[in-house]
């Protein structure tokens, strides 16, 4: 096969003809591109043989799980991507159209050393991409992806023979009685779930009534248009809608999907949208009396509850704060051992005895579940109310080129640097292993990042003080942010 050439330009010759991948797209733990703009099916195919080039190059035994999102064109990029596999000597093993954890999943299932689904996870319409790992349940990190990007991009290629395809069937209710188990709801429980049309539509419901849930369908017909909003659990327009079938169905809580699965929104039988970061210490809270002293991993993005909450403190838990991404925390996880790691975007990672160590939304969705199970006595907003109250931004996106937000932030964080205060609170420490989160005397903090997988910075604050606070937080961070001129508008704000 050729390499890469990144000139070929759609409704061409040789767009039909010659692989075209836009660097770009080779990001920090998985592959994301503008289809067809920034990639078309021969470049699918070239990536495919770069990855069973990378396979057959550090002796991975040829066997790969494969699966795809529901989207349109997700199909036709997965056959271009089993196409180069197979040319490198792949043996393909097709479970078909799956969740992102499904997928990870079936390397267990199958025994198979390698996973490659094709998803643009929770980005809308028009993008596409794939994650791939070799170390079941890790899922390519930077090291990986950089080689991965020089084979394509270098056309170093070896196709060799012994490619073959197999298709997978039943995986789907393999994947549920994992989740499942022997576990069925003592409480009755009435659960608005949540899935924007997306692929999480063919799963959720099933899987709330095997739990003995009374399930309230949101938006659950498969629809690859997403006629409703964009399924990403994170976007208040997701969580809103979610909020709404809640008081309107009396249901004691809302858990919502983004569009392959692996995160999981939460809505309390108030309405009231919990961010993931405050799931996660509710979640943490109940696993710290089974598990004390286990180690729990937040991203960067995360309350700092999980270090300074006195209940995690009374059972011996220990805090620790790492990169965002999906790859970069399920390896943490697995260096520390810990039981447990959570992500503010809805990424959870339950290692053993709950998960298998990837982040998987439906596992998300069953543990909590167990909680409620396991606290008859009280509900979703009684358990958020029991928490130390902060006041937190969702999660906000400023456009910044891909090309340029690496940068950008490089300059942010120099300035931030030599900044003394934010909001009138004195700046007493900066954490830069991932961008910069600023924390202030009070706890206080604020964080800006790249994202991993768009063109844009990531913003996020919060204090344990006032809503005024971390307003003025933003304000001042945003001020600095702003003194960059390739900074563009946020996809939201406080």
């Amino acid at each position: 096969m050729k390499k890469a050439n990144t000139t070929v330009t759609p409704n061409t010759w040789g767009f039909l003809r010659d692989p075209m991948i836009a660097p770009t797209g080779f990001r920090e733990y998985d592959a994301r591109w503008q289809y067809p703009e920034g990639i078309n099916l021969p470049g699918m195919t070239a990536l495919g043989l770069g990855l069973g080039t990378q396979m057959q190059q550090r002796g991975i035994r040829p066997e790969i799980a494969v699966g795809n999102d529901y989207r349109d064109y997700s199909l036709s990029i997965k056959n271009a991507l089993m196409l180069g596999l197979m040319q490198a000597g792949i043996h393909v093993k097709d479970i078909g159209p799956a969740l992102s954890p499904m997928a990870y999943f079936s390397q267990f299932h199958l025994d198979a050393p390698a996973v490659a689904m094709v998803t643009a996870s929770h980005n809308p319409n028009g993008w596409t991409g794939v994650k791939m790992g070799f170390e079941r349940p890790l899922t390519h990190g930077p090291e990986e992806m950089a080689e991965l990007r020089d084979i394509v991009l270098n056309g170093a290629f070896k196709p060799q023979p012994g490619g073959a395809y197999t298709f997978v069937d039943n995986v789907v209710d393999a994947y549920l009685d994992d989740l499942v188990g022997d576990f069925t709801m003592t409480r009755p429980l009435k659960v608005v779930c949540a899935t924007g049309n997306g692929t999480a539509s063919h799963f959720a419901p099933r899987l709330f009534e095997r739990l003995g849930a009374d399930v309230v369908e949101s938006h659950t017909t498969l629809d690859y248009t997403f006629p409703h909003y964009n399924p990403n659990p994170e976007a208040m327009e997701m969580l809103h809608d979610m909020s709404a079938a809640v008081v309107a169905s009396g249901a004691d809580l809302a858990l919502g999907f983004d569009g392959d699965g692996d995160r999981c929104g939460v809505v309390d039988d108030e309405g009231h949208e919990i961010f993931a970061d405050k799931v996660g210490v509710i979640l943490a809270r109940d696993l710290a009396k089974q598990h004390p002293g286990a180690t729990f991993v937040a991203d960067v993005k995360s309350t700092g509850l999980f270090a300074s909450d006195p209940e995690l403190q009374r059972h011996g838990i220990k805090a620790d704060y790492w990169k965002t991404g999906h790859s970069h925390m399920k390896r943490r996880v697995k260096e520390l051992g810990a039981l447990a790691g959570f992500e503010k975007s809805g990424h959870y990672f339950f290692a053993h005895p709950i998960g298998r160590g990837y982040d998987c939304g439906l596992r998300v969705a069953a543990e909590i579940c167990k909680l409620m199970d396991r606290n008859p006595g009280r509900s979703m907003s009684d358990l958020r109310r029991a928490l130390p109250q902060t006041w937190a931004t969702p999660t906000m996106s400023p456009y910044a080129d891909d090309t340029e937000k690496y940068d950008i932030l490089s300059r942010i964080v120099a300035k931030l640097k030599s900044t003394r205060s934010l909001a009138g609170r004195a700046v007493t420490d900066i954490i830069t292993v991932n961008g910069a989160r600023v924390i202030l005397e009070n706890g206080a903090w604020g964080l800006v990042r790249a994202s991993s997988n768009t063109p844009n910075l990531v913003v996020v604050c919060e204090s344990p003080h006032s809503e005024i606070e971390m307003r003025a937080i933003f304000k001042d961070l945003d001020a600095i942010i702003r003194s960059e001129p390739g900074i563009g508008d946020y996809d939201q704000t406080i």
